[in-house]
């Protein structure tokens, strides 16, 4: 990457200028400051403060029990160390769907509490009246179609989704409504690649796939799980560019067994009088 991609700061109107001149999208979760700077530093286009802090933070099962409050606290923390990516931050389950005037409310405490950059929120045409109240005030609205973690307990399965014809056919229409309402971009989740490839095709708005196969836009991955922090999550589509659990714990094993024989600290490593 250019010294100058590195500096210059994203904003929504430089992921549909990415879009058009064909430049992936590169996009992390982050949900707390040092692990936020690493990535601003390395170059990251878009940083997601992702509902997946109920799992990887909190240890939930799922990402419904994960609060409002819960995620001003963690999109304050990162955005407090970014200076260059776009910051997104999930609208977590019960603050937007079917009541447009809680959406609105819940999207102005994000943008004024955290001075983040946009809000996501899943679903399609069933939210798109709280997508149209958001928009109005002049935020940012990010989509998110295909496997909606939030919905978990509708669907009771993370399988892929839109496999058939009928729900194939909704998320392309989703997606059109989505970009006709104003989102800046779309989230893929765990669709054929062939579907995300069309709906990428079909709109000018930025689509990021996660399973979603090349075909799209940009890229995002949960970064405990890209890491290899997170071992107990293997799908198909999660490539692992390190392997951070392994070398964390050798790391603590080393420390306790120094500690356990009094090698830590040595005389170079405290005060003498």
């Amino acid at each position: 990457m250019s010294t100058e991609n590195k500096t210059r700061v994203v904003t929504t109107y430089r992921l549909s200028e990415m879009k058009a001149r064909g430049e992936k999208i590169s996009m992390l979760t982050a949900y707390d400051f040092s692990m936020a700077k690493i990535l601003d530093e390395a170059g990251i286009d878009v940083i997601l403060v992702g509902d997946s802090a109920a799992n990887v933070m909190a240890g939930h099962r799922t990402t419904v029990p994960i609060t409002l409050d819960h995620m001003i606290y963690h999109a304050q923390s990162v955005v407090r160390a970014v200076n260059r990516a776009l910051v997104v931050v999930d609208l977590p389950f019960g603050t937007y769907q079917g009541n447009s005037k809680q959406a609105l409310a819940s999207a102005i405490r994000i943008m004024k509490e955290t001075e983040a950059d946009a809000v996501k929120m899943e679903g399609g045409e069933e939210i798109l009246e709280s997508v149209q109240r958001i928009l109005s005030a002049g935020i940012p609205v990010m989509g998110h179609l295909g496997l909606t973690p939030q919905s978990i307990h509708k669907f009771g399965t993370y399988t892929v989704r839109a496999r058939e014809e009928e729900e194939a056919k909704k998320l392309v229409k989703d997606a059109l409504i989505l970009e006709q309402a104003g989102c800046f971009g779309i989230v893929l989740e765990k669709i054929p690649a062939s579907l995300a490839e069309r709906v990428a095709s079909q709109t000018k708005i930025p689509m990021i796939g996660i399973g979603a196969g090349n075909g799209v836009d940009g890229q995002v991955l949960v970064v405990h799980d890209m890491l290899g922090i997170n071992k107990d999550f293997s799908p198909r589509f999660l490539r692992r560019y390190a392997d951070l659990y392994t070398t964390m714990k050798g790391a603590f094993e080393q420390y306790i067994g120094d500690v356990k024989s009094g090698d830590f600290p040595s005389n170079k490593e405290q005060y003498m009088e």
